[in-house]
């Protein structure tokens, strides 16, 4: 007997939340090895690398867990990339304090490979057996936090912005 239109769109939402499920999955797995081995590329502590929210406010000292992950803000799991951010607390040279940074992932299943996009980066393919493959990933992270510095200091060291903005005291009216 064949199967009515109703049951074949079941067998089809059946078929698309198995794939949204194993997308979940892998890309958490991928998340998570990103973060574990991010420290050991950069030379720093475990406690400097945090998985935190890619948007809004959030404490680069506090373990969020599955809540920095884009799909704990959602109620159904879908067929989309997973988002987290990665947060860089940077202890100061000159003093006991500390900078942190944060940038945002996204990971997707494309067919046999992960496609992560660092911020605004381009296009990063890592198989789906990533084991010792991830240094692509960890350059551009990398990259992503010096270039917000180094673009800082160009822009400061700029000629052109030094007589088209600035402040000046109030004057005393007459």
């Amino acid at each position: 007997m064949s199967q009515s239109r109703f049951e074949k769109l079941q067998e089809a939402i059946k078929t698309y939340g198995a794939a949204a499920f194993e997308n979940l999955l892998r890309c958490k797995g991928l998340g998570e090895a990103v973060v574990a081995g991010l420290p050991d590329y950069l030379g720093c502590n475990a406690e400097c690398v945090t998985a935190v929210p890619p948007e809004g406010p959030f404490d680069p000292r506090k373990d969020y867990g599955e809540d920095a992950f884009s799909y704990r803000r959602r109620q159904v799991i879908v067929l989309e990339p997973i988002v987290f951010g990665v947060a860089l607390t940077v202890h100061n040279l000159e003093d006991s304090g500390a900078l942190w940074l944060r940038t945002a992932l996204s990971i997707e299943v494309t067919g046999d490979s992960f496609d992560v996009f660092v911020a605004q980066q381009p296009l990063i393919r890592i198989p789906l057996d990533y084991e010792n493959k991830l240094e692509p990933v960890f350059e551009a992270i990398y990259r992503e936090f010096l270039n917000t510095f180094q673009l800082e200091v160009l822009e400061f060291n700029d000629k052109r912005f030094e007589t088209r903005i600035g402040f000046v005291p109030d004057l005393p009216e007459k």
